[in-house]
């Protein structure tokens, strides 16, 4: 399941990115306007990681103006966070989990609410992408609806949202397909709209909407281990660590991303 994950963590950024090298290290470089992407091992990688290629892949993202960012899996390159660490980044930790076979169903929406998937042409598109943004405080990026319609028409990213009977977007979420693999991002739920089970609700119909689709592994990292244990809920489990570093005050785009990738089903 792992080396699953890995290969689909090297290919799903190369549709919008391009891959500098560095040893052990690649680094995605976004191809013009866009969420900022990162580094990570390079596949297929299993030694050691140099404090000097982690240092070498910063200054590289210092010179592109891109986050000093990288994202790893735990139990895969487990020499990766001494060197990290060692060059002065904070990393995060959040659980990994996959899909259960035969899991994935939601609870009673409540009176009103109804989810659904959200189309290139669906008028609601801007206004359930900005959802999630608005879970985490911020606002979305400049074009942020654009990027994501383009996607969708590309069949690179699927967009599931809940709204009221007004139809404001009251939560949203979307997952990103490479072969049989999709990924499960950016979950998030307007804090006036919490702790009615959208979030979930979301991402049982992105669970549904990938498996029609042919997919059959599923996997999300959540934020915590609160977050999780709602996410085990629909039938997610545990099944390693994602790890994300970073410097200690990171610099705005890198937040940006943050909440367009993070996954919190509140």
């Amino acid at each position: 399941m792992l080396k699953r994950l890995e290969t689909y963590y090297d290919a799903v950024p190369r549709s919008a990115a391009r891959a500098e090298e560095f040893g052990p290290l690649t680094l995605f470089v976004r191809d013009g306007a866009g969420w900022p992407y990162y580094a990570r091992p390079a596949l297929g990688h299993e030694g050691a990681v140099s404090v000097a290629a982690v240092e070498a892949v910063r200054a590289r993202q210092r010179e592109l103006g891109a986050p000093e960012a990288f994202e790893w899996v735990a139990e895969t390159t487990p020499g990766l966070r001494a060197a990290v660490e060692a060059s002065g980044l904070v990393v995060h930790e959040h659980p990994l989990m996959v899909l259960a076979e035969g899991a994935g169903t939601p609870g009673a929406l409540p009176e009103g609410v109804t989810v659904r998937m959200v189309g290139v042409g669906d008028p609601a598109l801007e206004a359930a992408v900005a959802a999630p943004y608005a879970a985490f405080g911020a606002t979305p990026t400049p074009g942020a609806a654009g990027q994501v319609r383009d996607r969708i028409a590309a069949g690179l990213t699927r967009l599931a949202a809940a709204f009221d009977a007004s139809g404001t977007a009251l939560a949203a979420g979307q997952h990103q397909t490479v072969g049989t693999v999709s990924e499960v991002v950016g979950v998030g739920t307007r804090p006036e709209a919490r702790r009615r089970g959208l979030g979930l609700a979301v991402t049982a119909a992105l669970v549904a909407d990938a498996r029609a689709a042919g997919v059959t592994t599923v996997f999300l990292s959540a934020t915590d281990a609160t977050v999780a244990r709602m996410y085990a809920r629909l039938g997610f489990r545990t099944v390693a660590t994602a790890l994300i570093a970073e410097p200690a005050e990171p610099a705005e785009p890198a937040e940006a991303a943050e909440a367009a990738e993070a996954t919190e089903p509140a």
